[in-house]
């Protein structure tokens, strides 16, 4: 083993110490020590400490303050059905009995699989109808949300929305962030706000819970179909798929549509049942459903019954107002005729004497 040699009075090297450049005057300047060196500013000037900064925005621009926190899964889901309600001019309330996820699917499936023989029908006679299958959806809601945009819909109107406060909310002072008008400009109770999640909608609708038409049939798992346009043929064809005995119809035969006939679409559609649906604003019950389903032609065909019976209405008033004419001509030429025959027999008796 070599012998250890004692380093008493060697020099051992100190690490290598860190310098750092400071840009002041274009000049580079070393600094020995990082954790002294400092560097020269300038002080601020008498602007700058007199001006106060711009406030932070504490909402986005592009997502205006929420009542509702909008991160929730239920301030979405009234967000969508809010959305649902006013695009959709015909939807049909079912209820269903706690279906098992593949029965959805298959259902769904032979739903859609209706949907595009209606639309291929009509572009086949060459109606100018747009394609609605990839848009006719059916979905479970929950009922106590959709309740809420009913009324959000129905009853909420923004330009009759009622301030809190005589006047109108002023600008945030940027200084402060407050206002001595009102504290609520600019934060999620804002009452000039009138989007579907804040505090004016919500305050509007508060005392008309319960009151809809449609908050009855809101009760135990409910599912909605909803088709965007006003189509009795895919009405039809919906239920003819959905519940073909409720309405009627005649059901799809096996041979024409086997997958129809399997145990999971029958297991789920003996598990549904309709309720009522909803047309243009106007609640309509199952009779009334299957009267629209039954309008030939769809709207075009309505169209044209509605023109016919138009002019058979003007025909009709036509020839009433024609036979009233002629009834009156036909009186006073009878009276002339009797009357020419009674001057004619006076003046015979007067020769003859």
């Amino acid at each position: 083993m070599p012998p250890r040699i004692r380093l008493t009075n060697a020099r051992v090297p100190q690490p290598i110490r860190c310098q750092r450049v400071l840009h002041q005057f274009d000049v580079a300047i070393p600094v020995r020590y990082a954790s002294t060196a400092t560097a020269t500013t300038p002080a601020p000037s008498i602007e700058q400490m007199t001006i106060s900064p711009a406030p932070i925005a504490r909402f986005p621009p592009s997502q205006p303050p929420s009542h509702r926190r909008p991160e929730f899964r239920r301030s979405q889901l009234l967000r969508q059905y809010t959305s649902i309600i006013r695009t959709t001019p015909l939807m049909v309330f079912l209820q269903h009995d706690n279906l098992q996820s593949v029965e959805w699917a298959a259902i769904r499936r032979e739903l859609s699989k209706a949907m595009q023989k209606v639309d291929a029908k009509i572009a086949a006679e060459g109606r100018s109808t747009p394609a609605l299958a990839p848009h006719i959806k059916i979905q479970i809601i929950q009922t106590s949300i959709f309740e809420v945009a009913l009324r959000i819909v129905e009853y909420f109107r923004p330009d009759k929305a009622t301030l809190e406060k005589g006047k109108s909310p002023s600008a945030v002072d940027p200084a402060t962030q407050t206002s001595a008008e009102i504290s609520l400009a600019g934060s999620k109770d804002d009452l000039t706000l009138t989007h579907d999640l804040s505090r004016a909608a919500q305050a509007a609708v508060r005392n008309m819970k319960g009151k809809h038409e449609l908050s009855t049939l809101l009760a135990g798992p409910i599912a909605v179909l909803s088709i965007p346009y006003v189509s009795p043929e895919h009405l039809k064809a919906a239920m003819t798929v959905l519940a073909p005995k409720a309405f009627g119809y005649t059901a799809p035969t096996r041979r024409a549509n086997p997958d129809w006939h399997e145990p999971h679409v029958q297991n789920g559609l003996n598990k549904l049942s309709v309720l009522a649906a909803r047309l243009d604003n106007q609640l309509f019950d199952v009779d009334q459903t299957k009267w629209v389903g039954s309008i030939e032609g769809g709207m075009d065909g309505l169209r044209s019954q509605l023109i016919m019976a138009l002019q058979s209405m003007g025909s009709s008033i036509t020839s009433t107002l024609e036979g009233a004419g002629k009834s009156l001509y036909f009186t006073l030429e009878s009276r002339r005729s009797v009357l020419e025959d009674e001057q004619k027999g006076t003046s015979g008796e007067n020769k003859a004497e």
